[in-house]
């Protein structure tokens, strides 16, 4: 919380100054927060290392609306450029001199325990001050630094509304289990030359919308396919790419850069990004999340679990695939457990596809499977066709007993994509819109890959290869590529 003064005067122009100087303390207060890299470019080039201090930003009521208005408002994204009407009005000013330098401010309650409390090499104290006709009042507040991986951007916010909104604050929600939203960056750039898809300036995917391929599974040619291969190439190196930073310190966001700079390497859109206005390049999903997790400030955490879901757009056509990997070494034999009976219901329910095999009998291959290892298969979500969209006809339930349409037919493309939880079935969403979490707060684990049915069976465009990282069982082992079936 903020330290904030007491309101000693009823007098209500002294009061309408009051709220109009808390009003502007607390925006700047915030958009401090909204800027992971403030402490590392703001606050220590200020003070010796390991001073006890704060930073002070001290003025009549004007300047101090002046400033927050200006910080706030300002387009700038690094530290020095949005915060530099602010710092060029502050300054470091020692503990013990802090007192003094207060001149018996209202609002110093809580400073000490503050001053007292706060780690110097992680954390910094920052006060504003207000002068004002019935005396100086501030507001103060202990703010964090980050790891050294996470750029100087910002601000750094809460996804709200399906990604249509933001919040300076994290959402109130009654959580299911002990993973909480983090702070989401800016939205990164696409490099020049890359084709934009219809819903990258305004999330609203028409084409898609409009499409026959949206009731009918459209059957792709020999010319498509190749297009269909090269592209889910790609989302498999991709995939491999993020699957090789992940640790324990790094950070969803961090993943989102690998996976978003790798999309600008190959040319390609990252076909998440603004889908109806979802933020990021890639959804990471971690223990409890189901699925649409958004990369955050959040650091893995040795023991975690983390699903990475990929779809590039090249040359016309989509891939989509995911995996979900362990976090370090304490990851639990539960969690290990969960993740292999993702990944092997899915290898089953590809073993049975064929011509004239029915979209609705893969949930009941799949649900044998999960019953049998003792966890439970979500039913909210299931997969899709895919290719010049990126979802359409048919729709792949994951659960044995569903009404689904249609029977696979040569040049048929469509992914199957279970989600797998270690307790109940049942999913409800955070306040972002997006994020998927178990209603029991316990883990969830998916795997997807995309096919294209052939006279013989299913042809996984999405496989791994000899140069893939190793899942957890098969560490210790070289790593093998699937064998497409032709």
């Amino acid at each position: 919380g903020r330290g904030r003064p007491r309101r000693r005067s009823s007098l209500p122009a002294a009061m309408a100054d009051l709220d109009a100087a808390e009003d502007a303390a607390k925006e700047l207060l915030g958009i401090m927060e909204a800027f992971p890299r403030f402490k590392e470019r703001a606050v220590d080039p200020l003070h010796p290392e390991g001073e006890r201090g704060a930073l002070v930003f001290r003025g009549p009521l004007k300047l101090v609306q002046t400033v927050s208005k200006l910080t706030c408002a300002s387009k700038a994204s690094t530290v020095g450029d949005r915060f530099k009407a602010l710092l060029s009005r502050s300054k470091w000013v020692r503990q013990e001199e802090l007192e003094q330098a207060l001149d018996g401010a209202d609002g110093l309650d809580g400073l000490d325990g503050r001053l007292a409390a706060y780690d110097p090499a992680r954390e910094y104290v920052a006060v504003v001050v207000a002068a004002l006709q019935r005396g100086p009042a501030c507001w103060h507040q202990v703010g964090g630094g980050h790891p050294a991986s996470i750029e100087d951007s910002g601000p750094w916010l809460y996804v709200l509304d399906h990604g249509t909104s933001r919040a300076g604050r994290r959402p109130g929600f009654s959580y299911t289990g002990s993973l909480r939203p983090y702070r989401v960056s800016p939205r990164r750039p696409v490099a020049e030359g890359i084709l934009l898809p219809d819903y990258a300036a305004d999330g609203d995917p028409r084409a898609e919308q409009a499409a026959p391929a949206r009731s009918t599974p459209p059957v792709v040619s020999a010319a498509q396919a190749e297009k269909l291969r090269a592209v889910c190439r790609m989302g498999r190196e991709i995939v491999d790419a993020a699957h090789r930073v992940i640790k324990p310190g790094v950070t969803t966001d961090e993943i989102d850069r690998v996976v978003h700079d790798k999309h600008m390497e190959f040319g390609a859109y990252p076909a998440p990004l603004n889908y109806h206005n979802f933020p990021k390049s890639v959804c990471t999903s971690v223990n409890e999340v189901v699925c649409h997790g958004i990369p955050d400030m959040r650091q893995l955490e040795d023991g975690d679990i983390v699903n990475i879901d990929v779809s590039p757009i090249f040359d016309g056509f989509h891939a989509d695939l995911n995996e979900t990997f362990c976090v370090g070494p304490g990851v639990t034999q539960k969690k290990k457990d969960l993740i292999k009976a993702s990944h092997d219901s899915l290898m089953k329910a590809i073993d049975a596809c064929k011509p004239g095999f029915f979209y609705r009998d893969v949930g009941g291959i799949i649900t044998s499977h999960i019953n049998g290892c003792g966890f439970a298969v979500d039913k909210t979500y299931c997969g899709h066709g895919v290719g010049e969209y990126f979802h359409c006809a048919p729709n792949i339930p994951h659960y044995a007993g569903n009404k689904a349409k249609f029977v696979m037919k040569v040049g048929h493309c469509f992914t199957i994509e279970p989600m797998i939880n270690t307790g109940t079935w049942k999913d409800v969403h955070w306040a972002d819109g997006w994020t998927a979490v178990t209603k029991d707060g316990k883990p969830s684990a998916q795997f997807e890959h995309q096919l294209l049915m052939h006279e013989s069976g299913a042809e996984i465009l999405t496989a791994r290869l000899p140069t893939s990282p190793p899942l957890w069982w098969e560490e210790g082992a070289q790593p093998g590529a699937a064998t497409p079936v032709l």
